[in-house]
């Protein structure tokens, strides 16, 4: 029997497949036996590509980060609009696939694109006059901030019916109702108001650390 042109499984293949049940079901969703089910494949095939479901769930998370934009820092971008430019590439990211969030949230370990990211973010900050100590917090911080704003919507959180807030009991909720209906304004404004404020006080910092300013066009 001729052997077919395409393989019948891949590397692409199972983290196509595992993205997308982590996006429609969650982390938990993910195990051998499902993914083997779901490519229509024996379970120990997978193991050809792959040893552990941690190893699937590294390369998951990695193809999500793979997709953030970290060519602003090295390009001469001055590092505040380097900072805002890869903070809205990396949460437009993580929004597209919330799920992976807790999973990103260990670190980049070995994952190749998370270290890119994390080299290209230091070295941007480095290269900008941040000392390397500070060039790591920053780095932190921001991935702290972005994930969170990544993780869960705020505006979800209140349900749209009108009766559920009693006005005595919480006399400022009169239109939380409404925040559900708002949702991609009232979360998306809110990640902007707070990374106005982290740059805000980033280039106080920078003045302080440094001795000097940033560019007159950073902000």
């Amino acid at each position: 029997m001729a052997r077919p042109r395409k393989p019948l499984l891949s590397r692409e293949r199972i983290v196509g497949t595992a993205l997308a049940l982590v996006d429609a079901e969650g982390l938990q969703a993910v195990s051998t036996r499902r993914l083997a089910a779901e490519l229509g494949v024996s379970g120990p095939s997978l193991y050809n590509h792959f040893t552990t479901k941690d190893e699937i769930l590294d390369a998951v998370a990695d193809t999500v980060v793979a997709q953030v934009d970290v060519s602003m820092f090295g390009d001469g971008t001055d590092w505040r609009p380097a900072l805002l430019a890869w903070a809205r590439s990396y949460r437009a990211a993580l929004s597209d696939h919330p799920h992976i969030v807790p999973f990103l949230a260990q670190g980049p370990g070995r994952r190749p694109a998370g270290l890119r990211m994390a080299d290209a973010v230091f070295g941007g900050m480095v290269d900008a006059g941040w000392p390397p100590a500070h060039a790591t917090r920053i780095g932190a911080l921001m991935r702290y901030f972005v994930a969170g704003s990544a993780l869960a919507s705020f505006a979800r959180g209140f349900v749209d019916d009108a009766t559920a807030y009693d006005p005595g009991d919480y006399p400022h909720l009169g239109q939380a109702h409404l925040l559900a209906e708002h949702q991609q304004q009232v979360d998306q404004g809110a990640f902007e108001t707070g990374l106005t404020a982290l740059l805000d006080g980033l280039e106080l910092q920078f003045a302080r650390v440094t001795g000097r300013r940033p560019a007159p066009d950073g902000g």
